[in-house]
């Protein structure tokens, strides 16, 4: 892998990610800067003791461009967008509208109260983009490019856990306009938290309950017992398991393990490295196939006969073991989908955004079924 590290016009940093070769990345960006108005901040809710980030500028931010004005394509001649170059692999830059920032951080008014505390948006917000071809999805990579993309991670990963205040790196891709992209080209984000979030800090708690109890490791424990029930097994390769969990939130949902427990993406070694580009395509082939036939979960239309499937919206999730606190976690992925049938969404209505109490309208060992069914 090569990394060339450069500058865009506002000074917001970009980097290319390149297979081992001779590409030269040496375009420069022709847009006139823009003065920056990023001033995210944190308020901590007093009653959940969450942190929530206020970032009033993303109001502004790009929404479903159409193809010709898309950011995150090659700039061509005339047209500048994000990435200066012609063509790219992958490429990875600041977010031009990013929930934290590690400049020009804002914080709310001071309050007399102690109820009401605010600290800067201090963090990093960037943008991952797999492919130059703006029509393209993460499941039609090959897996050499994939494999470009998870070097990426590991290096992103390891780079922002370096900064100072960075608690938290987060990896993730959200695919579809339902789920709510704003851009369509294939892409991914990574954030760069100063705090902990809250379902990794349920996750640390639960962990700690559980070593305290059993003397044992939460995670290892959970996917041995999956590995021996099997009836939620969707995928086993060498290193790597990837099954439907007990108590799946999300119609279609499948976590994915290594079997060697490890905090982070950096901290894999050469073989599971090597297994994972093939093992996530697959996961992503089959939830694109999904709903192709009348075999899926009620994947019909009102009158009876198959849905033509559009591309299934999914949120991929990597949790990865905070800075400190975090030792008894492991990096796992977690893959789900908003879509319960060809032409039905689960949205999260009263019971779950009100009080966080998931309903799942399809059974967790009929949704790992679907998911074998749908091998390549």
């Amino acid at each position: 892998m090569r990394k060339t590290v450069t500058k865009l016009a506002d000074g917001r940093e970009l980097v290319y990610y390149d297979p081992d070769g001779f590409e030269v990345r040496d375009a420069t960006d022709l847009r006139t800067p823009e003065p920056a108005a990023v001033r995210p901040e944190l308020r901590l809710d007093p009653v959940l003791g969450d942190w929530v980030t206020v970032a009033a500028h993303r109001q502004g931010r790009p929404y479903q461009p159409p193809a010709g004005d898309c950011p995150l394509c090659p700039s061509r001649r005339g047209r500048s967008t994000e990435i200066p170059a012609a063509d790219y692999n992958v490429v990875v830059f600041e977010n031009r509208f990013p929930s934290l920032s590690t400049q020009g951080a804002g914080r709310a008014p001071d309050s007399r109260s102690p109820l009401f505390r605010a600290e800067p948006g201090t963090g990093r917000c960037e943008v991952v983009c797999f492919t130059s071809d703006h029509d393209a999805s993460f499941a039609g990579l090959s897996e050499s490019r994939a494999a470009l993309v998870l070097d990426a991670w590991i290096d992103r990963t390891t780079e922002l856990a370096a900064l100072p205040d960075v608690r938290q790196v987060y990896c993730f891709e959200n695919r579809g306009a339902e789920i709510g992209v704003t851009l369509s080209h294939p892409h991914g984000q990574i954030y760069a938290y100063p705090f902990l979030t809250p379902r990794t800090g349920k996750m640390i708690a639960r962990a700690a309950e559980y070593r305290g109890r059993t003397g044992r490791n939460l995670a290892e424990d959970l996917l041995a017992a999956e590995r021996l029930d099997r009836r939620r097994l969707v995928l086993t390769g060498t290193h790597w398991t990837a099954f439907v969990p007990f108590a799946a939130r999300w119609p279609y949902e499948v976590h994915l393990y290594p079997h060697r427990r490890v905090p982070d993406l950096p901290a894999l070694g050469p073989a599971e490295r090597a297994e994972l580009p093939p093992i996530y395509l697959e996961l992503l082939r089959r939830f694109d196939r999904l709903f192709d036939t009348p075999a899926g979960v009620d994947a019909t239309d009102g009158g009876g006969g198959p849905t033509p499937s559009a591309p299934t919206p999914y949120i991929a999730a990597w949790h990865q073991a905070p800075r400190y606190g975090g030792e008894e976690l492991s990096l796992h992925l977690e893959l789900f989908t908003i879509r319960r049938a060809a032409n039905k969404f689960k949205f999260l209505a009263g019971v779950e955004s009100g009080q966080d109490a998931f309903v799942n309208d399809v059974l967790p060992e009929a949704a790992a079924r679907r998911l074998r069914e749908v091998a390549s």
